[in-house]
């Protein structure tokens, strides 16, 4: 499956009892000899009465990782064409937090991506202050830059840069260096925010794990949010991403982000392990 050209393979571990290591996830996601994915989403019976299913997610290196916001749009897709499910909206638990995902009638799915979180310990950042934006000196390329960023967590965590033009920006070659940097001790996705105007912006994201990818979700949202403290950004925002376009809100009533966008499903097969 995939949102917006972010795609997956997507498990059934209600149907399916197996457990993947890293090793074979990384063979799988391998695109040349494998079946190729950004991420692999496992559906997994609720632990929880309060929710329907679990959602566990793992990055192309096998690391599990805590969110994904286009992926829950694919999961909430997978559960409701597989009669796994006939709830609408449905309520997921991922490591850290609960999602509620709403299938709506035009077949965009929204995700109520909950609160996001500025706290430094908790995105984890490793800082003295909690500030809107943050400074930090990297080398790249034998160059020193000091970049200027907004960091915090929707479940994951996130260095949003404002840049003029994001076809000129070095997306992998900072994201490497940012992503990698000692005061990010789980690392961070680092997403390049051109804005067009207050309810419109570009959005590049090079993620953890993966590199850049045709779209990020929860990068989506973290943008908007960024862009919304530093007052540069209205509360809905329409954000282009190379694999299409979502609409994020961030509600002023309750401080919840919500996401909607599209999904598709690309293909179904089995394989031996």
């Amino acid at each position: 499956m995939h949102g917006l050209g972010n795609d997956f393979m997507v498990l059934d571990l209600i149907s399916n009892h197996i457990t993947l290591t890293p090793e074979q996830i990384r063979s799988l996601a391998n695109r040349y000899t494998g079946i190729g994915f950004d991420q692999l989403l496992q559906i997994e019976p609720a632990t929880d009465p309060s929710v329907d299913f679990n959602y566990r997610i793992y990055n192309a290196d096998g690391g599990e990782i805590e969110h994904c916001g286009n992926g829950a749009r694919c999961f909430a897709r997978f559960v409701s064409d597989r009669g796994l499910t006939t709830k609408n909206p449905i309520r997921v638990k991922t490591v850290n937090r609960v999602l509620t995902l709403l299938l709506n009638e035009n077949g965009e799915v929204s995700v109520d991506m909950g609160i996001p979180d500025f706290i430094p310990e908790q995105i984890p950042f490793t800082t003295k202050l909690q500030e809107n934006v943050y400074h930090r000196g990297i080398v790249v390329d034998g160059q020193e830059l000091d970049i200027q960023f907004s960091a915090l967590s929707m479940g994951n965590p996130h260095a949003v840069i404002i840049v003029e033009d994001i076809d000129s920006t070095a997306v992998k070659d900072i994201g490497e260096v940012l992503g990698a940097h000692p005061d990010f001790p789980e690392g961070v996705n680092v997403g390049y925010m051109q804005i067009l105007s207050r309810t419109e912006v570009r959005l590049r994201v090079y993620e953890r794990g993966v590199g850049e990818t045709l779209s990020c979700g929860t990068g989506a949202c973290a943008a908007t949010v960024a862009g919304c403290l530093q007052g540069h950004l209205d509360d809905t925002v329409e954000v282009q991403l190379r694999g299409g376009r979502l609409t994020v809100n961030w509600r002023q009533q309750d401080s919840h982000v919500l996401m909607t966008g599209p999904v598709a499903t690309v293909y179904e097969g089995s394989i031996q392990l």
